[in-house]
């Protein structure tokens, strides 16, 4: 789901109170009623009933329905011994539907019982389901977002990890938005509520990670209803002709008759068949859901078994979820060397080790020259740089393309000369204005490129082989350079690593 999708707007008065005042008990109480609280969404799967109505009346059940009344009818109950596989097969459905089921409805992202917010000027704490749109909550360090938010006083760093996968830190001002489903790694603010309940970011993440597509799945299990569906149409003639033959031609009773079509129409129905692909598939999915997977149908092995593309992230996953400083070049003679690793030690010492980028350069730039920070910002992940404000000048580093900008051409040859290599180049130097974690748009005057190292997992090229041996492509999508990532994959294994395409949002 793209993300525009969560951020639609939605059409209602807005009260911008004071953050310090909050709304009014009477604002409340008109938000609820125009049901504009933050109460958790409903489970969109199946009900109870549905799933055994699903797993009972179905055309392969009525079949044999018909048949077994007929021989219940005319008193032959010893033929009746192909319903135990029947019944065996319908319960399967019903009670691996009802696993799922359960473990669906358990997932919730959000973690937050009670939150503290201002109203009639007072601090109180209320359940998290009993916030309203354009209420003021105060969100402190470990605490978890609980709707989508505007900060309109304090600064705060943001874990999104468990929204993006990402594990680095976001600085938050007064005008940022916090995602609900994040947490507070440091920092106070206040924000006003601008998306809750079923309208919030988590809310329709939770919806689509428990949503079930209707109908069936399983091109095996379409196969088999085609099947029943065929012979249980030929079936009915057929089954007449028969009965016809052994009473009026054959002279036989009622009961031989009807045992007598029973089973040669019986044959036609590959009800083995059914219990035999059930069974594989719920000890498919026990499996599945021993190596911690969410398993949503039990046939979702075999969709797992048709998957020809996966999408893999670099950093984590095909290379260690760590990095390190193998170099340090020089931009220019303008900087000496033990220069440029005073600076770089204490814009280092002034940043937080909230990513593994960070956390690299703190770990091989460690002897400050003794500057003063006034002001920093940590790494957007949006304009790709963070930046430390000294006293009287500002430095940045990040990715080459969006801090040198026109001036990339210039040192392009260098940056491609590592980056085939397979290294990260982060681009550092000298800005000209106030970096505010926005795009930047002064000039920029490079001091030097930070070159980095980012070993290959032990085991990803053999995970990347038998992927290949399967029929499986790979695709790498990745915010690093991509000349660095596709080198990256070829040293992992990865067929077709050298054709990439870059796209900028």
């Amino acid at each position: 789901m793209k993300t525009s999708e969560f951020r639609e707007a939605i059409d209602y008065k807005r009260i911008k109170a004071d953050y310090d005042k909050g709304l009014s008990s009477s604002q409340v109480k008109q938000r609820m009623e125009e049901g504009l609280d933050n109460k958790p969404v409903e489970s969109p799967s199946k009900t109870v009933k549905e799933i055994i109505a699903d797993n009972v009346f179905t055309y392969f059940n009525l079949i044999f329905v018909i048949i077994s009344v007929l021989l219940i009818v005319v008193g032959s109950y010893r033929d009746l011994t192909f319903m135990p596989v029947i019944i065996a097969n319908a319960l399967i459905g019903i009670i691996q539907e009802l696993r799922s089921k359960s473990v669906l409805d358990k997932i919730s992202v959000l973690n937050a019982p009670v939150t503290s917010v201002v109203r009639d000027g007072v601090v109180i704490t209320v359940p998290s389901k009993d916030l309203v749109l354009d209420d003021i909550v105060i969100f402190k360090a470990g605490n978890q977002i609980c709707a989508d938010a505007i900060v309109v006083d304090g600064n705060v760093s943001v874990n999104e990890s468990l929204l993006t996968g990402e594990s680095d830190e976001i600085t938050k001002k007064p005008g940022d938005t916090l995602m609900s489903g994040s947490y507070i790694v440091s920092g106070t603010c206040r924000a006003r509520l601008e998306k809750v309940g079923r309208h919030s970011y988590i809310s329709k993440l939770t919806l689509q990670a428990k949503k079930t597509r209707k109908g069936e799945q399983s091109e095996m299990i379409r196969s088999l209803n085609r099947i029943v569906k065929f012979a249980g149409v030929a079936i009915i003639p057929i089954g007449f002709i028969l009965f016809y033959q052994a009473f009026y031609i054959n002279h036989y009773t009622i009961k031989e008759s009807v045992q007598s079509m029973v089973a040669a129409v019986i044959g036609m129905i590959p009800e083995g068949l059914f219990l035999l692909a059930s069974v594989s598939l719920v000890i498919s999915a026990m499996k599945l859901a021993i190596n911690k997977v969410l398993v949503h149908d039990m046939k979702c092995i075999e969709t797992l078994a048709r998957v020809d593309v996966l999408c893999v992230d670099k950093t984590g996953t095909i290379t260690e979820n760590e990095m390190t400083v193998s170099d340090v070049i020089r931009a220019s003679e303008e900087y000496s060397e033990d220069t440029v690793l005073g600076l770089l030690s204490d814009f280092a010492a002034a940043q937080d080790a909230d990513n593994q980028t960070m956390n690299a350069l703190k770990k091989h730039f460690h002897r400050p020259a003794g500057r003063i920070a006034i002001s920093t910002t940590g790494f957007s992940s949006e304009f790709k740089y963070s930046s430390v404000t000294f006293d009287r000048e500002a430095f940045v580093i990040g990715a080459p393309e969006f801090v040198l900008k026109e001036r990339l051409s210039e040192y392009k040859e260098r940056i491609d000369e590592f980056s085939r290599k397979g290294y990260r180049v982060l681009a550092f130097g000298k800005y000209s204005g106030i970096p505010d974690g926005k795009e930047l748009l002064s000039a920029v005057d490079p001091v030097c490129f930070v070159i980095l190292s980012n070993p290959i997992r032990e085991n990803a090229p053999e995970t990347f082989r038998y992927f290949a041996e399967q029929g499986v492509e790979i695709k790498v999508i990745s915010g690093d350079n991509p000349v660095t990532v596709s080198e990256v994959a070829k040293q992992a294994g990865i067929k077709n690593a050298g054709v990439y395409r870059r796209y900028y949002t």
